[in-house]
């Protein structure tokens, strides 16, 4: 697969600034992106947003998901709001795995909203618990597995 050439463009508002990302972000990328971001965050001392376009992104490797981990912590040690726009599904699926999608703001789209499940909850069952006072109440209580006793055997 031949390595499709990352571009960058900035765009500047009030207290707005927006990087759009187009290409693979990867190893050989990621430093320009964080050295962008970190330009906009330093020279605009009015920025309450600092938006990632990842629209146009085309791959994303681990060094890319450290430059946007590096941007987060940037951002948030300067009370600057970081927004992932139009994220791929690719990406999606990177950050989900990761555990850090929760650390970018982004607007909901309603066909993500749609094609993601609920949220699993623990099966429950009924059981009564004794109150201070001798009465009874029904409470629902997450199932537990039983732990197997543990085998030692001596020699």
């Amino acid at each position: 697969m031949p390595h499709s050439p990352f571009i960058l463009t900035v765009e500047a508002g009030p207290g707005t600034a927006s990087l759009h990302l187009a290409g693979d972000l990867d190893y050989a990328t990621s430093d320009e992106l964080v050295q962008h971001a970190d330009h906009c965050l330093t020279t605009r001392p009015d920025l309450h947003d600092l938006r990632l376009d990842c629209t146009a992104l085309r791959f994303c490797d681990t060094m890319g998901i450290s430059a946007l981990l590096m941007i987060h912590r940037k951002t948030t040690a300067r009370d600057v709001r970081l927004h992932l726009d139009g994220p791929p599904p690719f990406l999606e699926r990177i950050l989900n795995t990761t555990g850090v999608r929760q650390l970018f703001h982004s607007p909901a789209h309603p066909s993500q909203q749609a094609d993601q499940a609920p949220p699993r909850k623990p099966h429950l069952t009924r059981t009564s618990r004794l109150i201070p006072g001798g009465e009874a109440r029904d409470s629902a209580l997450p199932l537990r597995r039983k732990r197997r006793p543990r085998r030692t055997e001596w020699r």
